[in-house]
Parts: C-alpha cells; structure tokens; sequence
C-alpha cells in the first residue's frame, strides 16, 4: 500500500511539474538578443528606435523570407567567406557595429538593397546605399562611384584626380595613387541574405576600386536571419 501511494503521489507531482511547464509555455517568455542584453537603443534617421526581438512566443517568419527555392541563378547561394580579408558577420556582430557607428566611430553599416526592398524594412541604423550605385552593370558610371565612396565612405583624391583617371588607374592597377583610405570608413554591408547577390557586388566594385578589405565587413545573412530571429524592422 505503501509503495502504491508513493508511485501516486510521484505521478501526481510529475503531472502537475507538466501543467505547470505547458502553463510557462503558454504564457510566454521575454525574448532577448543575448541573456544579459535584451534590448539597444540606436539613431535612425533622427530618431530614436530600439533594436529588439519579437516577444511573442508563437511569430513565425514573414512570406517574402519564408521561401526556400529562388531560382539559381541569379539567386544562388554566396559563399561564407567573400574575399581575402573581408569578415564574415553574424547578427550580434552587426549590432556591435551599429552601436560602435552610434558612439561616433568611423563605421558605416550599409543596406545594399534597392529601395523597394528597403521599404519593406530594414535594420534599424542603418543606411541605404544601392548596390546600383556602385555596380557598372547596373548603370553606375565611374563618376558616381567616385561620389559615393567620397561623400558617403569617406574616401579621398590624390590630387587633381578624375574619373578618367581613376579608369586609367584601375586598368594599370595603381588605384592608391589616386584614391587616398587612410580616413575611409569602415563599411559593414548586408542585403536579403545568403541567396543575395547584391552587397557582393557593392563590395566587388569597392575592392576593384582599391577599398582595403580590412574596411569592409560582410554580414552574410543579411534581412534573411535577421527576420528569422524575430528582430525588429524599421521602414524610410
């Protein structure tokens, strides 16, 4: 009898243990960034916004990132790392980067996508700069290249240098003679993920241009695990 009482009495623990464990469930859990950081405050665009995971429990992912079969090409998986030098980042590594641009370091974390895509949300703090701009494919002549890299990135002539020169430059491969990096940002660029083509070929232009792969930063993932993560949005 004894023992039959104790079997009960464990039964009845382990069911309410089980009640109580779904009755958690059910109510819910903070969601943080890390276990001891739950939320960031960041500028965008004048305004203060906060970098933080959905806190419901049940969200599931958008449509435009639930899709697992783009076409191939030109949707086609990138490799991890992109070039010699350049690092591969992850989501807390990007949000070091946009805190670190915060408190005023030379940093820039850049939104390759066209702008249709960035109204659909984008990373808060970060800046939109089209790989359209940067990818003579796509149209960007040689002179707006040259303006993006120096209004934006901080870039510098040598000299009286002009687009024809820096064409000249690119083909005889002595780009450093007329582009000065010493003040140049660092530039930390993403787009819709590991099937987007368009920061690679924001970066393929700035190497071809002579930008030091110490100074760019590539977070692979992009919007793809950033919504996978429940991380907030923000729109223009």
């Amino acid at each position: 009898m004894k023992k039959i009482t104790k079997i009960v009495s464990f039964l009845g623990a382990s069911l309410l243990l089980g009640v109580t464990s779904i009755s958690a469930i059910a109510a819910g859990g903070p969601v943080g960034i890390t276990s001891k950081l739950m939320s960031v405050d960041v500028n965008h665009n004048g305004k203060s916004v906060q970098i933080i995971r959905n806190q419901d429990n049940s969200n599931t992912i958008i449509d435009a990132f639930a899709k697992t079969s783009r076409p191939c090409p030109v949707f086609c998986i990138q490799p991890m790392t992109f070039a010699p030098g350049i690092e591969t980042l992850g989501e807390l590594e990007i949000i070091d980067h946009i805190m670190r641009m915060q408190k005023g370091e030379s940093i820039l974390v850049v939104d390759s996508r066209t702008p249709d895509w960035v109204e659909r949300g984008t990373i808060p703090g970060a800046v939109n700069v089209p790989f359209t701009m940067l990818t003579p494919s796509k149209g960007a002549t040689t002179e707006i290249i040259m303006q993006v890299m120096m209004e934006q990135f901080g870039v510098k002539l040598v000299g009286d240098a002009d687009e024809f020169t820096v064409d000249e430059a690119i083909v005889a491969g002595n780009v450093n003679e007329v582009f000065d990096y010493s003040s140049a940002k660092t530039l930390a660029l993403f787009c819709n993920g590991m099937w987007c083509g368009q920061s690679p070929a924001s970066m393929a232009t700035l190497l071809k241009f002579g930008y030091p792969a110490e100074k760019l930063k590539w977070f692979r993932g992009g919007m793809q695990t950033w919504e996978i993560l429940g991380f907030n949005t923000v729109k223009p």
